[in-house]
């Protein structure tokens, strides 16, 4: 696989360079450097003829890995995207933000650095654009049926691609004026600029996929119609109901969540805004959550021009190295630095929010904290730890609690989990005939892998139910967990 020694003769794992700080932050472009074509594919030869690929456990797409990287290292780039896109319709979205658990999951990663395994997916897809090889398939046969997608997020779009391809007639609904889901309005531009969403659903339309904006069912379309009019539905809405912090103090402007936050700043690169209503300009900001959302809301007010910012985690700081009890192949917890963190900004871990504290005028000016201990009982506060951050922009980064129950899921009626998620067998059917369920609608909070993964075998589903039988590939059961610790 590869080359049998280049594991041997190449030990160090090379990716792209980050640009300057001090350019980088002045635009919103993706921050990487391009990468030498050579260097990679002696970065693709480092892949084992490991007998066994954990990788392909690893990534809950079951992504062909060792065959792809031995087809760059053999220079076959063609057949590289090939192998690529029979596991994974948008190898350019994982390929830039994807945490890569095929990473962790490397069988070189135990003893060596993994292979660069997502740098390899996005070069090769990035080179099948440039060459011309990514093209429309528009099915040969249509069948007759129709289909609702309701939610145009990854899930969505892997189940509408997959279900077009096999010739049914697909219409995928969404609530906002753009199609995308988090990948419009929640992903920063530095991180993917959405060139590189806008053509693949300009491939999506080509096949005859069509798209419909600015439809939030349940209040635009009722779902009695929406049933009516589609053979079969798919709801790939996401989880989209965040979690507040109801303390003292939250209803003082200048406090908001990051998905208010981050579609703005979003929106003016699209040419809504001249300037977002909500704006880090020269202040003091503090993002409360320290995962990538967080990071995501540094990166966005560092590109604003804040004068400070501060990111807040109630956890201890991870470890920098894999702990004992997560051992390979889980994917670990570790101490990340993300490019956002590169560019500035501190970063307190073990902290937890009391209060935000307000000016004369309502609007927030500091909030108070506190150092914490994780006990067996929770977190315990440190006495004599509470102290005063200034700030006047609050980015509530802390997660989701799971899908928008009322609207479209009341009225459906679906059954619910005891997450709050939606119920669903091991073919993605809902308790509601005809009616399906992909992504962390389903899922809850998840890897943008996990939404593609279940959006392809929900399709799979579909076709199976709509017509007797399918040959659409599938990927996992919704009753799968990542594998972590």
């Amino acid at each position: 696989m590869a080359d049998p020694k280049g594991f041997l003769k190449i030990t160090d794992r090379e990716l792209p360079r980050h640009r300057p700080v001090e350019i980088r932050i002045q635009d919103w472009r993706e921050v990487y450097e391009d990468f030498d074509r050579g260097t990679l594919i002696k970065q693709a030869s480092r892949c084992m003829d490991c007998g066994i690929p954990f990788c392909h456990n690893g990534c809950p797409l079951g992504n062909l890995i060792p065959e792809w990287n031995d087809l760059v290292y053999r220079h076959d780039w063609r057949e590289a995207i090939e192998r690529l896109h029979a596991t994974n319709n948008f190898p350019e979205f994982t390929g830039r933000l994807c945490p890569a658990p095929c990473e962790s999951a490397c069988v070189l990663g135990i003893n060596q650095p993994a292979v660069t395994i997502k740098n390899v997916e996005v070069s090769i897809i990035d080179r099948a654009w440039e060459e011309g090889w990514v093209r429309p398939q528009p099915p040969a046969v249509r069948t007759g049926k129709k289909v609702a997608v309701v939610g145009s997020g990854p899930a969505g779009l892997a189940a509408a691609q997959q279900l077009t391809r096999a010739g049914h007639t697909v219409t995928v609904y969404e609530r906002a004026d753009r199609i995308g889901g988090l990948l419009r309005y929640g992903i920063p531009e530095f991180k993917m600029e959405k060139r590189h969403l806008d053509r693949r659903l300009a491939q999506m339309r080509a096949e005859g996929t069509e798209f419909r904006t600015g439809v939030n069912v349940g209040v635009d379309l009722s779902v009695e119609q929406l049933r009516a009019e589609h053979d079969a539905v798919v709801l790939a809405g996401g989880a989209t109901a965040w979690r507040d912090l109801p303390i003292k103090g939250r209803e003082l402007n200048g406090v908001h969540q990051a998905m208010e936050y981050l579609p703005q700043a979003n929106r003016v690169q699209e040419g809504d805004y001249d300037t977002p209503p909500i704006n880090a300009r020269g202040k003091h900001v503090v993002v409360i959550g320290g995962g990538d959302t967080g990071a995501d809301c540094v990166g966005t007010a560092h590109r604003q021009g804040a004068a400070s910012v501060t990111q807040l985690e109630i956890m201890p700081k991870p470890p920098t190295t894999r702990p004992a009890h997560q051992p390979w192949p889980t994917m670990p917890m570790l101490y990340k630095v993300t490019s956002a963190h590169e560019e500035g900004g501190k970063r307190l871990y073990s902290v937890n929010t009391l209060e935000f504290l307000g000016d004369d005028e309502g609007n927030v000016r500091a909030l108070k904290l506190v150092e914490v201990n994780r006990t067996d009982k929770g977190f315990e506060p440190v006495p004599g730890t509470e102290r005063e951050l200034p700030a006047q922009l609050v980015t509530l980064a802390l997660g989701f609690l799971g899908p928008q129950r009322e609207g479209m899921l009341e009225q459906l009626g679906v059954e619910l989990d005891a997450r709050g998620n939606v119920k669903r067998d091991a073919d993605y059917a809902t308790s509601v005939e005809g009616v399906f369920c992909a992504g962390d609608m389903g899922r809850g909070q998840s890897l943008i892998v996990w939404a593609i993964a279940e959006g392809r075998s929900a399709a799979a589903a579909v076709d199976a139910y709509l017509t007797g039988s399918t040959n659409l590939p599938t990927a996992i059961p919704p009753t799968a967990r990542p594998l972590t610790v």
